[in-house]
């Protein structure tokens, strides 16, 4: 959805990729804005892309320990930290809040000019309730549990409204608190709303009260949304719902039948009320972004096996459904098939925003394709503080993007005027049409040497002329229309943008470019090149 950027005028103190501001006098929160073919993330008038990491559970719950981190991760090129912050440490006894840590993190990432997104571990993380403050936890009367298999196990009821509530009024507290001590510097940029919710262990809820709630009717919002955008529902849900005659009222089993899936459902709409809830009272507190992920099911996995409910594609309309507070749903994204699940999640109503994923070399390949092929807002290899990438794959590849990113980002508002790819023996080649030219991307190949992987990015720049950046691949073009002038590599420059001009290098129109047949991106390193191409009888 598009968050209203209001009339003021603004002052741009980021650009692209800039620095957290200490002090600013832009009056727009960041948002995010449909500019062209693409949504953007918009901080302090300008497009930016987070070239983030997230950091382990536990790392940033200490003051002291995040001393050594920060300067680190500034050394590996990230330029944003999702970090979480805990229900029970805001509030460890009711009514009394405590910021000293969240103010602690704000001045730590300042100084390394690092912004931040904050993740709300509260009611839930990982599916479990491990997060609250004790006063909670033990009180399980007053916050019940969902039971399993006729026990109460540690996981928070979504139906309890009362829990809804007291989540609500610490995350409001904290939301007004950022507000009040971040509004001028906007380190902080997005909020993550609990984590990775759904029932683990059972499909769903069994206790008294979601037994009840199970038989009665559907609720009539959700009913009406499925019949308002029955052609746009997923295919999975849309396929549910026909093949039980896709009804327009009944219970949960009479509308999808009596499965797993409907279990499912059920609990989603739960988790989705829930959670919008939360999101709704910090939002009226202070207005930033908001975002919900989740654990993907793997293949042929069954509700149980991972968070039942939780916002897996099958069971997105359903929390769209459920309320406007959350602005994106996100893909926790190990899985292999990593551009199979960013398509599922990339929707003209959600920009693909990547919280959790992979480091080291899958990373730095990744990243690229996400950047150039799915326009992602956010890209987040997790539990980035272990790593000891500050001089690996990819740092190299951030620190590519991040002197690209404002040609990207500007590039990506033209439909297919930016591509990304990820290149291996199964894979070994893409095409794709751009600026008047089929472009066909290979593993590189020369004298006899063959790369075993490649992954980049090509930006269409001009007439005849094209920016990539990555490793591993070379690069050829064949002209769209019939008959056409025959086409040829005029020159190859190796460069780099300072300042967002653009510096050439050295000159490769030797064997670096196979004597003019080929765009060639060496295996050795990544590097940024620019074609220019000339047409011939």
């Amino acid at each position: 959805m598009r968050i209203q950027l209001y009339s003021l005028p603004i002052l741009s103190l980021v650009l692209g990729l800039g620095s957290a501001p200490l002090l600013s006098q832009v009056s727009a929160l960041p948002h995010l804005e449909k500019r062209g073919a693409a949504t953007q993330f918009i901080v302090d008038g300008k497009p930016y892309l987070m070239l983030a990491g997230e950091l382990s559970n536990s790392a940033s719950s200490s003051l002291e320990a995040m001393k050594l981190v920060w300067p680190r991760l500034a050394a590996m090129g990230l330029n944003t930290v999702l970090t979480p912050v805990s229900w029970e440490l805001i509030e460890p006894t009711e009514g009394s809040y405590d910021f000293a840590l969240v103010d602690g993190l704000l001045e730590q990432a300042r100084a390394q000019h690092l912004h931040i997104v904050f993740l709300w571990l509260a009611s839930w993380k990982n599916g479990m309730s491990s997060y609250p403050p004790v006063w909670v936890k033990r009180d399980t009367r007053r916050f019940p549990r969902v039971i399993i298999g006729g026990n109460e196990v540690e996981v928070l009821s979504p139906a309890a409204a009362v829990t809804q509530q007291a989540d609500g009024r610490a995350f409001a507290a904290l939301m007004k608190h950022i507000k009040e001590v971040d509004s001028s510097a906007h380190t902080v940029l997005a909020m993550q709303v609990e984590n990775e919710v759904g029932v683990l262990g059972d499909s769903r809820d069994r206790s008294e009260a979601a037994n009840k709630d199970f038989a009665a009717p559907v609720p009539s919002v959700l009913t009406a949304y499925l019949q308002a955008q029955r052609d746009s529902l997923d295919p999975e849900l849309h396929a549910l719902w026909e093949a039980n005659g896709a009804k327009a009222a009944g219970t949960w089993t009479e509308l999808f039948g009596p499965t797993a899936r409907a279990d499912e459902l059920f609990m989603a709409w739960r988790y989705a009320r829930f959670v919008h809830g939360v999101a709704a009272q910090g939002k009226a507190a202070y207005n930033l972004p908001m975002y919900v992920h989740t654990w993907l099911a793997e293949d042929n996995a069954k509700p149980a096996d991972y968070p039942s409910g939780g916002p897996q594609p099958r069971v997105l309309d359903v929390w769209k459904a459920a309320g406007s507070a959350l602005d994106i749903y996100a893909p926790d994204l190990y899985a292999s098939d990593f551009s199979g699940w960013s398509n599922r999640y990339h929707r003209d109503s959600n920009p693909l925003f990547i919280p959790e994923t992979n480091s080291g070399a899958a990373g730095a390949a990744n990243v690229f394709y996400a950047v150039g092929e799915q326009n992602v807002l956010c890209f987040s290899p997790f539990a980035i503080e272990r790593s000891r990438d500050e001089k690996g794959d990819l740092t190299a590849s951030y620190n590519a993007i991040a002197k690209l990113a404002p040609l990207v980002l500007d590039r990506q508002q033209t439909a297919g005027a930016t591509h990304g790819f990820v290149l291996d023996k199964n894979h070994p080649q893409v095409d794709f049409t751009m600026s008047g030219y089929t472009v066909h991307v290979t593993l590189d190949e020369i004298f006899g040497h063959s790369a075993q992987s490649g992954y980049g990015l090509i930006v269409s720049t001009g007439p005849d002329e094209f920016l990539g950046a990555g490793k591993g691949f070379r690069v050829s073009f064949t002209p769209l229309a019939a008959g056409a002038p025959k086409v040829g590599i005029n020159a190859v420059d190796e460069g780099e943008f300072v300042d967002g001009k653009w510096l050439p290098g050295m000159r490769l129109n030797g064997d670096e470019n196979d004597q003019g047949r080929g765009w060639r991106f060496s295996s050795w390193q990544v590097s940024t090149e620019k074609v220019t191409l000339y047409r011939f009888e």
